[in-house]
């Protein structure tokens, strides 16, 4: 199946300083692809750079359109959602109106895609009035999830969901993000310091090493490989 996304010798850059070295990564039409590699790999700035929040060059190319000179607001335009470290969600705003504000970039009303997101995260319509600043890390989470794909997006950027989560909890998002996967024909590109559960999902996966690309493949080759395992799994 052809890629929705590729990186072709792409670089990142803040100010001066070279971060990402001449990369080549790609993520298949409703595949979930992760970027592996330790803290300061380069695997944040590779997303930064594929959304335009990062200087780049090289060639990144979105369901065969040319990313490179279009700003945030217009990757957002052609399908790209992306959830970032950190999960930024309105505090001050209700989860309903958070959600709705997910929304801004679909005509029409948004109600059907407020009740289909309650359907993969029940929780959430239990807390529609609530401020998402009272929600659990886990429950913040979920939002940026489904405000990321009101946007009715074709690619879904996920930058370490399971930062700060429990075990159980993490393992609960990744099945719910697997399954939106499956039903709402998102490839998912992920960033995620949970290597043994994100390769058990993921279709590919690329090792990240100060910047460079250190191994690529199908993730079961990866976490199969023994240097991979005794680095990255802890086994």
């Amino acid at each position: 199946m052809a890629p929705i996304l590729e990186l072709r010798g792409v670089k990142a850059f803040y100010g001066q300083s070279e971060v990402v070295h001449g990369i080549d990564v790609a993520v298949e039409e409703g595949g979930m692809t992760v970027l592996l590699g330790a803290n300061g790999a380069g695997k944040t700035t590779t997303l930064r750079a594929i959304c335009g929040m990062v200087r780049r060059s090289g060639e990144i190319l979105f369901a065969g359109e040319p990313l490179q000179r279009r700003t945030t607001e217009q990757i957002t335009a052609l399908g790209v959602a992306h959830v970032p470290e950190g999960r930024g969600t309105f505090v001050g705003l209700t989860v309903e109106e958070n959600l709705r504000l997910g929304a801004y970039t679909q005509p029409g009303r948004p109600h059907a895609g407020i009740q289909r997101m309650y359907g993969y995260f029940p929780i959430l319509s239990a807390r529609r009035q609530q401020q998402a600043g009272a929600l659990s890390g886990g429950e913040q989470q979920m939002l940026a999830i489904a405000r990321a794909l009101m946007m009715g997006p074709r690619l879904l950027i996920l930058d370490e969901p399971s930062f700060g989560l429990a075990p159980q909890l993490v393992e609960a998002i990744f099945s719910i993000v697997d399954r939106i996967r499956r039903e709402e024909h998102v490839s998912v590109l992920l960033v995620e310091q949970n290597a043994s559960l994100a390769l058990e999902l993921a279709d590919h996966a690329y090792l990240l090493e100060t910047g460079c690309v250190v191994a690529s493949g199908s993730a079961k080759a990866l976490a199969d490989d023994p240097q991979i395992r005794r680095s990255y799994l802890g086994y």
